[in-house]
């Protein structure tokens, strides 16, 4: 709030004032501070809906402390979009089914999270072979996902769950990203969603790194079965994880640490996998990492398109009565283009038909043989 105080050229008690509650800006002050920071002024009047349920982030390092208030500003917005949305179309059912069956997070060992791992797709009917595009599969079960910049390597996605809706929402991070990362960190915040549902902000921040753990191992579960994968992999070395890679699209770091915690290889032949990966330049970038562009959310991109195109709401009364944001973030959040609210859709022009064309019916025309070669 000092950083804002200065900016507008404010005093830092008065602004201070604003954010406990103990006064509100004159109308023409609230006109000012919303053009300084890009809002309508009904953004301060919209309902706060907080959740006693915390945002799932990789790390609470205090040194992340702006990143992390972005981060759950943003992910804020894409709860408030969605609802929003939803006021007009009917989005994909949630469809997680209750794996935890009144367990705790605390009971669960990893022979539960392969278990769930192996019951989340029978439920969903994937098989247990690579589930494809993770993004589009979260989507139509229920998931909302955005994808936006993060703007710090320490924090690749983040998972809560809506107090408006009670709906799931993943935000994934857009910069220094793959098709294979992006996999793993979408089935990372699924993970949450499902196991650490009900934890609280005083247990995520005392068992953080057990919390994590989880995630990760039922991500990975998740993405290479204990029933095929290993199978698959009677051999291991780096080159027959380069031919995985392509087929089950995960990553080969992920697939070396999978095979270590299924005990397929011990613990000092993955470090010295490890280090042949480093070697080869495989920490900045892996085999294929170009060839597959990660997965992009379209159920709210193609929600707004399917309200506008069908003259439910025009552009410019979705800003004016739905979103108090800026256009811009909305965009952003949605995966709709730069500058879409602002396009209007191109008139349709039809010609005129010719007078003297037959109508009626099909048109007629003249049929032209071309002599045979040869």
């Amino acid at each position: 709030m000092s950083a804002l105080a200065r900016a507008m050229s404010l005093n830092p008690s008065t602004v201070s004032r604003w954010e406990d509650g103990g006064s509100a800006p004159d109308p023409e002050m609230l006109t000012r501070l919303a053009a300084f920071l890009g809002v309508r002024p009904e953004f301060f009047f919209r309902p706060e809906h907080v959740s006693a349920r915390p945002m799932f982030l990789r790390s609470l390092s205090s040194t992340l402390v702006r990143d992390l208030q972005y981060q759950s500003a943003q992910m804020r917005w894409l709860q408030e979009i969605s609802h929003a949305v939803e006021h007009y179309v009917d989005l994909p059912a949630v469809d997680i089914p209750d794996v935890m069956a009144g367990a705790s997070y605390h009971q669960l060992r990893d022979e539960d999270l392969e278990r769930i791992a192996l019951d989340l797709r029978r439920h969903w009917r994937l098989g247990d072979g690579p589930c494809g595009d993770m993004v589009p599969l979260l989507e139509r079960f229920g998931f909302i996902v955005g994808v936006i910049e993060m703007g710090t390597v320490k924090l690749d996605g983040l998972c809560s769950w809506s107090p408006i809706d009670d709906r799931p929402h993943i935000l994934l991070a857009s910069d220094k990203m793959s098709f294979a990362r992006r996999q793993m960190d979408a089935a990372h915040e699924m993970a949450h969603a499902i196991l650490h549902r009900n934890v609280t902000e005083e247990q995520l921040k005392r068992d953080l790194k057990l919390i994590e753990t989880q995630a990760f191992r039922l991500a990975s579960a998740f993405l290479l079965p204990s029933t095929t994968y290993p199978v698959e992999m009677r051999f291991p070395s780096l080159a027959t994880m380069v031919t995985a890679k392509e087929r089950w699209r995960v990553s080969i770091k992920a697939q070396i640490k999978r095979l270590a915690d299924l005990d397929v290889i011990p613990g000092d032949f993955a470090t010295h996998l490890y280090k042949l990966y480093s070697a080869k330049g495989w920490t900045k970038e892996e085999p294929f990492d170009r060839q597959w562009a990660p997965g992009e959310p379209r159920v709210l991109r193609d929600a707004l398109h399917l309200i506008v195109d069908e003259g439910v709401r025009s552009k410019s009364d979705l800003l004016a009565l739905e979103f108090t944001i800026p256009a811009g973030d909305v965009e952003n959040l949605t995966g709709l283009p730069p500058g879409w609210f602002t396009h209007e859709a191109a008139t349709v022009v039809r010609l005129k038909p010719n007078p003297g064309q037959a109508s009626g019916g099909a048109e007629t025309g003249e049929v032209i043989s071309f002599p045979r070669k040869g």
